[in-house]
């Protein structure tokens, strides 16, 4: 007897049309001893009744799975907050690993956050404290607390804290709280960035971004002081700016390059090489500056290759200097605006789709809003590259027949696609399930019918 490929239970897991009854009995589901499928736990729109049933789930990986869910309600994550087991509560704490570009994590509300960071687990503490979801205020209203470790985090909300809270962070008599304190006041205070240079742990970074006086300055340079950083200063002399560009390291040259201030002559007479996979994550007044026009529109217009990619990575990039980033032939930069911008020309995102290919291409095209969908049935259903032919399946035009014929497909990618699609008869559908590499996107198709879901839940062993 032909029976259902186990991969189509994580199928049905993800099937945006799963019945809530049936929803239930997957999540009861104990797995033989992994837990129910990750993909029904990591649901948007999770019932009221599913949610019950993993808060009381047996299993304490059912729990932190939900608990670091990128897709549920923030309200509905902070009710493990009470949960027995500290790896749960940990889990809750740090929140999801990851989660899609172009979207962002709705933060836990305060009170839970403030009751975590008082639990007595210290592993729960730290999540919480490492957690790259805290908003700035809760992390602002850390200040006072008497742990250090919280005061430490408060200290990243250095911009919005009140003058006495910045002092008493300042004199604390913890030394990693008064270093990183320092590290931000000395953008402002040229004493706090002297006394920074007399420790080997923090001279580096106060070189960065610390204030300088002119004699600090210039014995940096003679003695070629951690170089590279201090190339990188707002408060460098133009005059040791000038002569850093020409310095015979080229790191040190390469950060006078990315300097903010120079305009594009000067900037480019300066000899630098670019990373061909290099980002611009590390151009810090970009990244400081990725929703102010004004900053995106001068890293756009430069033919410094950093700063366009640096510009690129920011959602927000004005109209103009999107379509000026969108003519510039740098295949990392297409890269980066087919992630992070909604508005990334069609030209654009096909040509990313033909280079990368694979999984990425795959998200890109499901996901990204501006990716064509109108005539590519007719465009691609029959071109030599089954990684095209996979595109045919989201034309809204494409016909039932069309889609089980590129079920049969000799490309794997196409015919997964082709199974998940709404539009495959039904006797398709139901062969797919019993297909290995089609089994998961014939279980994910909201076509499929609630009697065959339940043959999958009855055939994977899942308890009625």
């Amino acid at each position: 007897m032909v029976t259902i490929h186990s991969s189509a239970l994580d199928g049905v897991a993800r099937n945006p049309a799963l019945p809530t009854p049936l929803l239930l009995r997957l999540l009861a589901f104990d797995g033989g001893g992994d837990g129910p499928p990750r993909h029904a736990l990591q649901r948007a729109g999770l019932p009221e009744a599913a949610v019950a049933v993993i808060l009381a789930h047996p299993n304490p990986g059912t729990r932190i799975d939900f608990a670091m869910s990128a897709r549920a309600e923030p309200a509905q994550r902070a009710r493990l907050v009470d949960d027995p087991s500290p790896k749960v509560r940990a889990a809750l704490a740090y929140g999801p690993e990851w989660h899609l570009p172009r979207t962002t994590v709705a933060p836990l509300p305060d009170a839970v956050c403030a009751r975590l960071v008082d639990d007595p687990d210290p592993s729960v503490r730290a999540a919480l404290l490492d957690s790259p979801h805290l908003v700035p205020s809760f992390s602002a209203s850390l200040a006072t607390h008497h742990d250090p470790a919280a005061r430490l985090a408060a200290v990243r909300a250095w911009e919005i804290l009140p003058p006495y809270e910045r002092s008493a962070l300042l004199a604390d008599p913890d030394p990693e709280v008064r270093r990183a304190a320092a590290l931000w006041e000395c953008r402002r205070d040229a004493r706090v960035t002297a006394e920074l240079l007399r420790d080997p742990e923090s001279a580096a970074e106060a070189l960065r971004r610390g204030l300088l006086d002119r004699a600090a300055a210039e014995r940096c340079v003679t003695e070629r002081t951690h170089l590279a950083a201090l190339a990188a200063n707002p408060s460098l002399p133009a005059d040791l700016v000038a002569r850093l560009a020409a310095d015979p390291d080229e790191a040190v040259r390469f950060a006078v390059s990315l300097r903010p201030e120079l305009d594009d002559t000067r900037r480019m007479a300066i000899d630098f090489t670019v990373g061909d996979f290099d980002r611009g994550d590390g151009v810090q007044w970009v990244r400081d500056g990725l929703a102010d026009p004004g900053v995106l529109r001068r890293a756009a217009s430069s033919a410094h290759p950093l700063l366009r990619r640096a510009a690129a990575q920011s959602p927000h990039l004005p109209p103009d200097s999107l379509r000026l980033l969108a003519r510039v032939e740098d295949p990392v930069l297409e890269d980066l605006l087919g992630v992070h911008h909604p508005d990334t020309p069609e030209e654009v995102l096909m040509r990313v789709f033909a280079r990368l290919g694979g999984t990425f291409s795959a998200w890109m095209a499901e996901t990204h809003p501006r990716f064509p969908r109108e005539g590519l049935a007719a465009r691609y259903a029959d071109h030599p590259d089954g990684n095209y032919r996979r595109l045919a399946v989201r034309d809204p035009a494409a016909t039932p027949e069309l889609i089980e014929r590129l079920s049969h497909d000799p490309a794997a990618w196409t015919r997964q696609a082709a199974a998940g699609d709404p539009r495959l008869p039904l006797h398709r559908l139901r062969e797919a399930l019993h297909v290995p590499e089609l089994a998961s996107s014939a279980g994910a198709n909201p076509a499929l019918p609630e009697d065959e879901m339940a043959a999958v839940l009855d055939r994977a062993g899942v308890p009625a």
